[in-house]
């Protein structure tokens, strides 16, 4: 971390006047449960120790100046609005979404100055966007007293990416980064949004993160389209169910009487979803009782769903998820994320990581001609500030 706070602060320097306050805003992981969370269904992610790091303060000019250490263009500024259009550049336009949003909140938010940059991996399924808007959400919410909740930040950040960048994302990832705590998973449930803490630490064990390097945009894509054919199924059992309001209401023998009634590929999408719900609640049980191989064993089942029923999976995700299932050292494996690239999530005994990336580099190189990138994680603590 101190490498990228040196370069945020190098950057801030350059660029800004000041003693800024610094913001540490972290990716995420998602053990299981994926594609539920806009399904008002569980997930069970967990901020990470890769971050997105903010050096922020205000300014007396009514000027929103932005600087990027990492992404091009580096610089952008508007001046306070009472409404913003698209930059036109994808990173500003996270940070203006979050402005507008606690605008049409009723907060005022001031000039300020702000540069950023970090290690959380662009686009690789590790929601580098959420951490952004979380620390940018919890920068403002410090340098302009609103004393925002962290549930209030992160219900700010996710309409901020639904109505201002045009992602009907759910509400895990902002939630996850904001709300994480060290050697926990989060059991969230997006409906009533309420959550548990789940201790999640095994000297045995490393979560390792295998990234293809295909990057997908998602906004306006096939993650929209998922979204959508959701909605159509619930639509058609709430003609016979009227208190059905989403897949969360919908029960396995509910879905199996209006199958001939539905498109196969909505009720493939609305079938995963339940399947999923439920294997969250499996997980979490496996984890009270120590069996991290049942766990495993669901994570493999959560790939095959994201494969076969969801089709959000690609070829290089599956060839890397393939790579490890005859490897004794990993106990589970699935894609991680919104889909058609990024990062597979591995859980790996600890003895045999080196072991484990060697086999899953020379399979995947072998059938793509190209090499993965590795990321070892470790889950750490939610968005804050600090003091060098």
């Amino acid at each position: 971390m101190v490498t990228n706070v040196a370069k945020v602060l190098s950057g801030y320097e350059k660029s800004f006047k000041g003693n800024p306050t610094l913001i540490y805003s972290p990716g995420r992981i998602n053990l299981i449960g994926e594609h539920t969370d806009y399904n008002m269904g569980f997930v069970l992610p967990a901020s990470i120790d890769k971050a997105i790091i903010l050096a922020m303060s205000p300014n007396s000019e009514g000027v929103i100046r932005l600087h990027s250490t990492d992404m091009e263009p580096e610089y952008y500024e508007t001046k306070i609005s009472d409404s913003y259009e698209k930059t036109g550049i994808d990173w500003a336009d996270y940070i203006i979404g979050v402005i507008e949003e606690l605008q049409n909140d009723g907060f005022c938010v001031n000039g300020f100055d702000c540069s950023f940059g970090g290690d959380v991996p662009i686009g690789a399924g590790l929601s580098s966007s959420a951490a952004l808007e979380g620390g940018i959400v919890f920068g403002l919410s410090d340098l302009f007293d609103f004393s925002l909740s962290r549930l209030d930040m992160a219900k700010i950040t996710q309409r901020a990416e639904n109505n201002f960048v045009g992602v009907q994302c759910g509400i895990m990832d902002q939630f996850a980064s904001l709300h994480g705590k060290y050697g926990k998973l989060i059991k969230l449930d997006t409906r009533s949004l309420e959550f548990d803490y789940v201790p999640f630490i095994w000297d045995d064990v490393k979560v390792l993160l295998c990234d293809t390097t295909v990057r997908r945009t998602l906004a306006g894509s096939e993650y929209n389209i998922r979204r959508d054919q959701c909605e159509t199924g619930v639509s058609i059992i709430k003609e016979h169910y009227p208190g059905i309001e989403s897949l969360r209401d919908v029960t396995q023998d509910m879905l199996s009487e209006f199958e001939d009634k539905m498109d196969s590929t909505v009720f493939a999408r609305c079938d995963y979803v339940l399947n999923e719900n439920q294997r969250v609640n499996d997980a979490c049980e496996a984890l009270l009782n120590h069996d991290l191989q049942a766990f495993g064993g669901l994570m493999y089942q959560s790939h095959h769903g994201l494969q076969y029923n969801y089709e959000v999976s690609c070829k290089e995700l599956d060839i890397l998820v393939d790579s490890t299932k005859e490897l004794s050292g990993i106990l589970g494996a699935r894609m991680m994320g919104g889909g058609f690239g990024g990062c597979t999530i591995n859980l790996v005994k600890t003895e045999y990581v080196d072991e484990s990336i060697k086999h899953i580099k020379q399979y995947y190189h072998d059938r793509m001609g190209d090499d993965p990138k590795f990321h070892l994680v470790s889950i750490s603590e939610g968005t804050h500030t600090f003091e060098m």
